[in-house]
């Protein structure tokens, strides 16, 4: 059976995208479920979060013919979580692409081979609605949109959602948005409260029930390369992963 695929994706940086990632692959990889994570991001902090070795083979060489997808693929301080790591050679993937041949399914071509081996398979994307960001959407089977709770994340929204339609029409036309999830969370400030109303009500389903909540103990975990499961389980930050999960898994299952 093959890996459900999921894309985590926002155009806009630092709105706990790569957290989301590492930490719901995490929480189902504690539940028994085999998931790999694949980092697309030249900055590489999902490698970092779980120590990955930056300096092997990733992401990067099995695009380019250089490696086999299963040379590449570290494991992690957490039993059943796997990576391929990202860096900064994934900085000119998107000219190196650009002139190629059906340039936007190399990623495609590249996980083929391993996607029966996992449950899951989790794409961390840039923050960028680039061409490798393409490769992504154009290879997933749903997209997760981490984002803050302010205003400014409403305008980057119409547009993240025009390009994920506009994917699914030329290009994957079984690509659907699996959900909407709040991160940085505070329910003591008014403008969190105010995104959230204004998006739940427009969106009704598609925004997942668990916020995740700004924690300490979130933010220090990938300084230490462990996921907040394994860094500190007993946090607020871990028990809304872990729901988080939960949610990710039932929907998934549909």
């Amino acid at each position: 059976m093959k890996a459900n695929k999921i894309v985590f994706l926002n155009q806009k940086g630092g709105v706990g995208k790569t957290t989301t990632t590492v930490n719901v692959g995490s929480c189902l990889a504690k539940e028994g479920y085999k998931v790999l994570l694949v980092d697309l991001d030249s900055q590489g902090n999902l490698s970092s979060s779980v120590s990955a070795d930056l300096s092997k083979p990733g992401v990067y060489e099995v695009l380019a013919g250089e490696f086999a997808v299963e040379k590449c693929i570290q494991t992690t301080p957490v039993v059943n979580l796997y990576c391929l790591s990202g860096g900064i050679n994934m900085a000119g993937v998107d000219i190196e692409l650009v002139d190629q041949p059906n340039r936007e399914f190399f990623l495609k071509g590249a996980l083929l081979s391993v996607e029966e081996d996992y449950d899951f398979i989790f794409i961390d994307c840039p923050p960028a609605l680039d061409l490798v960001t393409m490769n992504a959407l154009a290879y997933t089977d749903s997209v997760i949109i981490p984002m803050q709770c302010e205003f400014f994340a409403m305008e980057g929204l119409s547009l993240l959602l025009k390009t994920i339609n506009g994917v699914k029409k030329k290009i994957n036309p079984t690509l659907e948005i699996m959900g909407i999830v709040f991160t940085m969370y505070s329910k003591r400030a008014n403008l969190n409260n105010e995104v959230v109303e204004d998006i739940t009500n427009y969106f009704k389903d598609l925004v997942f029930k668990t916020k995740i909540p700004r924690n300490v103990r979130l933010s220090e975990a990938p300084s230490h390369g462990l996921p907040i499961n394994a860094y500190d389980n007993s946090c607020s930050g871990a028990k809304a992963y872990r729901d988080l999960s939960m949610e990710v898994l039932e929907r998934a299952n549909r």
